[in-house]
């Protein structure tokens, strides 16, 4: 219960996101389907169709990829569903890779 009052905070879900940002590696214990995006940070913005934001993460999570809040210059790609905002704008004065929600799904 502990755990899940820390982690509904969030004060505290933004410092784990400041640390993903920074380079610490965060993974997940549960045995992974694949490590195809293995080293590859991906940022979400807009509204996606098909999946939550949730499931998407897990997703990500689940073949080794990160997940962060915030883009930039360590972001590989940013995912992006209809009506992007403020995070597609970065993504495109970065140079990062902007993919849509279906070639992110091809991805996975």
């Amino acid at each position: 219960e502990s755990l899940r009052e820390w982690f509904s905070e969030k004060k505290n879900i933004k410092i784990i996101d400041d640390l993903i940002g920074l380079g610490v590696k965060i993974k997940n214990p549960a045995k992974n389907i694949s490590n195809k995006l293995e080293n590859k940070i991906f940022v979400l913005t807009g509204e996606l169709k098909t999946l939550t934001r949730d499931e998407a993460k897990d997703k990500i999570r689940k073949l080794d990829g990160q997940v962060s809040s915030s883009v930039s210059g360590q972001t590989d790609y940013v995912v992006a569903g209809d009506n992007p905002g403020s995070k597609y704008d970065k993504a495109k004065k970065l140079g990062v890779t902007i993919i849509s929600e279906r070639e992110f799904l091809k991805m996975l």
